[in-house]
């Protein structure tokens, strides 16, 4: 992906009618395991073609969302990720910025604890695997491979959440990151250049905090990590709605 269609405002029609999908599986109140319209219903209630239907459900079926059951048709999918069983998690809506915001809030709180008990828990196997990770995240964002970048902070966090020894906040961790990944596959990404060049810089803080054995230094640094974040999305959500306003 580059980041060129993004800063000109341009959202292929897949992303947008994925979302569109959402909002309507919602409206309906389709509960996992229920029947969707068919990708021509869909394709008519969207005002798109089929063919934009048929890649917007592909983008769902990665995240798993939706189940396409060959000669039965669309199914809302059952996620069973510990996030996902409740009434209200199970239709996490990618694009609602209540529930992104929400979903931050939640994140800040998981990342904080994490990095506390790290900071008095990590074996040293854990911190070189934190301190690993780190240079990866930072290898990618001087080379400029935002692949790489995303797998450097992805391993981080989790080897931040390993090295808490608390397998709850473990899976959380990983279920609330494995939300917020929808919301990028969406539409809704950071970029290489954009919080990247701080965020290499506050992975470092946190992994020194908890080497250091400090706490309390490792949660702020977390909470610090986490707000930026944050910030960098509300930027990319005001410069999408500047663009689309023109």
């Amino acid at each position: 992906m580059t980041d060129t269609p993004r800063e000109s405002g341009y959202r292929p029609g897949y992303e947008v009618a994925a979302e569109q999908v959402l909002e309507l599986i919602v409206r309906l109140g389709l509960r996992p395991g229920d029947r969707m319209p068919t990708e021509n219903d869909l394709a008519r209630q969207l005002g798109t073609s089929r063919t934009v239907v048929r890649e917007a459900v592909k983008i769902l079926s990665a995240l798993g969302r939706v189940r396409a059951q060959k000669g039965r048709g669309l199914y809302v999918a059952d996620d069973e990720g510990m996030l996902g069983t409740g009434r209200r998690a199970s239709f996490f809506l990618p694009t609602d910025l209540d529930h992104v915001y929400m979903l931050f809030e939640f994140r800040r709180t998981q990342e904080m604890e994490t990095s506390r008990l790290a900071a008095r828990r990590a074996t040293p196997a854990e911190l070189r695997a934190i301190e690993d990770a780190a240079g990866v995240c930072r290898h990618g964002f001087e080379t400029g491979r935002e692949d790489l970048f995303n797998e450097g902070d992805d391993t981080f966090h989790t080897a931040v959440a390993t090295a808490s020894h608390n397998m709850f906040l473990q899976i959380a961790v990983q279920e609330a990151r494995r939300l917020q990944a929808q919301s990028s596959l969406i539409g809704l990404r950071g970029s290489v250049g954009g919080h990247a060049a701080k965020a290499v810089e506050e992975h470092d803080a946190i992994y020194q905090a908890i080497r250091a054995g400090d706490p309390e230094t490792a949660a702020q640094a977390a909470a610090t990590h986490i707000d930026n974040t944050l910030e960098d999305y509300r930027r990319e959500i005001q410069q999408r709605l500047f663009s689309s306003g023109r």
